[in-house]
């Protein structure tokens, strides 16, 4: 029975409530636009400011919080504003509006405006900002030597040997009191007295409060959100709205995140079949890890030879530059996009055999190429991600550190043989993090869409699964149409390029026009994965031998 409930999911699959600023509540009724700061974006066509609104909406008192906030400009006839929130949580609105703004533009029509912003707890320019637990990365390290937080999780075959098991285990105690004493070094740094006005909630209401602002009180709301930014997606009055990469809303508000993250993982280890399925066909002129002749399996046994030379080294020598629990954590950030794959491949993995082997230094291992998720050490400084998961995520169930060890070493039996045993902090953390957000969304859950929105999914994520879209897209019925992407990656609109989803987005933004329900999108054939192997080669060759688009959306 579900006795907690998310700020959002609830919102995003079962309601449409209509929040107002008071307009009083804050101390601007409009936005100064000038230049952007130029430490963040360089791109001129950019226009960025700051926007007033209240910590506490419930509570004017407590004072306020100043979000960055930037701006492109409609290239054609104005029809209003799109609202953009990348995700992560943690992620800059404004870089990622500077980053992606030519599709950004495409994909809307060029006919709104579209306004960007960094979250609180995000970056140094909103206010609160980034949240930031240990001064330094040296003092960040110094604190978590010599644990799994570092050095990953260090184990094979599913974690058949006991011995694995009980070295996981061992740290469970050492583990929680540390992840207990984060807690409390964010709540006693100057970011703590924030940490409960981080979440969701605040961010929906914050959005509500600057449409007001830009259009009217009584404007619907045009909002384009990705990733973790689709949870956001429905509780404000709804105009057109797309969600892309939806993450599973009935599992995110009934469990914890630390206990139930596998889960979200269902798709990974069919990525990874793509991945070496590519490799393979790209042969040793396009992937380093290939040799002439072989097949999928054989890049596979070259992988996991690897994984095997670094486990046997840091079973070895504790002081081992790389460990395998490093390279599994880093794999699984760096498949998240394939436009990555080749560089993984052709630098990534080749570097990490000459750390291996002795051969060339650590400092140019795989995690100073980790991806823009932030699995490399230096990310990890802030803590901005687990503040934002964590304050929506449900309340303290008293889960012990020995109950997320067991969750990892069931999901990696029974979820991903490849990446379950990745350390991912930012969700493990969630069961000991001291604070939640003032505001979680409860209700009502009965109230339908002012209009239709569009669910888009890629078939192959490696987080936000296409059962979680589809999942929504029941939940909602009539008022939602689900798109994807046969393709892989994280979401539909950056996984891959397709021309497909950009004209369907576009064609929606810009005129109202719905997809019929469930369109198969491919992806753009002129895209090559590797040199000369583009995604539908992938998926003809993918080793399994199964329907693994069937078993992929059944196990989710």
């Amino acid at each position: 029975m579900m006795t907690h409930v998310h700020a959002f999911v609830y919102a995003l699959v079962l309601a449409c409530t209509v929040v107002r600023a008071d307009p009083a509540s804050h101390t601007d009724s409009a936005i100064s636009w000038g230049a952007c700061d130029k430490s963040v974006v360089n791109d001129t066509s950019l226009s960025c400011g700051y926007f007033n609104v209240p910590l506490d909406y419930q509570d004017p008192s407590v004072g306020n919080a100043r979000l960055a906030v930037a701006k492109v400009n409609a290239t054609g006839e104005r029809r209003g504003t799109v609202f953009f929130n990348p995700g992560g949580p943690g992620e800059s609105g404004i870089a990622s509006l500077s980053q992606y703004v030519d599709l950004l533009l495409e994909v809307t029509g060029g006919v709104y405006d579209i306004v960007s912003w960094d979250p609180r707890g995000v970056g140094f320019l909103t206010t609160p900002g980034e949240v930031l637990c240990f001064d330094s990365l040296d003092e960040y390290t110094a604190f978590f030597n010599d644990t799994v937080e570092l050095r990953g999780i260090e184990e094979l075959d599913n974690f058949s040997n006991p011995a694995d098991v009980d070295a996981l285990f061992a740290q469970a105690n050492t583990m929680q009191k540390k992840y207990e004493e984060v807690g409390q070094k964010c709540l006693q740094s100057p970011s703590g007295q924030y940490l409960k006005y981080i979440g969701t909630a605040a961010t929906v209401r914050d959005m509500v409060a600057m449409a007001d602002a830009l259009e009217s009180p009584d404007t619907p709301i045009n909002y384009f959100g990705v990733s973790y930014g689709t949870l956001i997606g429905s509780w404000f009055r709804i105009g057109r709205v797309i969600l892309d990469g939806v993450l599973d809303p009935v599992r995110f508000a009934n469990y914890e995140i630390s206990t139930h993250f596998l889960h979200y993982l269902v798709s990974v280890d069919t990525i990874y079949e793509a991945l070496i399925t590519g490799c393979a066909l790209a042969g040793p002129a396009g992937c380093a890890a290939a040799s002439t002749g072989d097949g999928p399996l054989d890049v596979d046994a070259k992988i996991q030879a690897l994984l095997k030379a670094a486990y046997s080294a840091a079973k070895a020598n504790s002081s081992a530059p790389l460990t395998s629990g490093q390279i599994r954590t880093d794999f699984f950030f760096d498949i998240y996009t394939p436009s990555n794959w080749s560089t993984l491949m052709n630098e990534g993995y080749p570097e990490a055999v000459q750390i291996i082997n002795g051969e060339t230094p650590a400092n140019v291992s795989l995690r100073k190429r980790s991806s823009r998720h932030g699995s490399h050490l230096a990310a990890r400084t802030g803590h901005s991600p687990p503040a934002v998961w964590c304050a929506d995520n449900v309340n303290l169930q008293g889960t012990t550190m020995a109950d997320v060890f067991s969750s990892i070493i069931a999901g990696t039996r029974n979820i991903s043989h490849i990446f379950g045993a990745g350390w991912y902090t930012q969700f493990y953390l969630c069961s000991f993090w001291p604070v939640r957000s003032v505001e979680r969304y409860q209700g009502p859950f009965d109230k339908k869409l002012a209009n239709k929105i569009v669910i888009g999914s890629n078939t192959y994520d490696p987080i936000t699964t296409l059962a979680g879209a589809q999942r929504l897209a029941g939940l909602l019925g009539e008022d939602a149409v689900l798109v994807r992407l046969k393709g892989f990656g994280h979401t539909a609109i950056v996984g891959e390029p397709s021309t497909c989803i950009r004209d369907t987005y576009s064609a929606y933004f810009a005129n109202g026009t719905l997809p019929a329900n469930n369109t198969v999108c491919e992806v753009d054939a002129d895209f090559e994965v590797f040199p000369g192997v583009n995604t539908a080669d992938i998926l003809a060759n993918l080793p399994s031998g199964v329907d693994v688009e069937r078993q992929t959306q059944e196990r989710g």
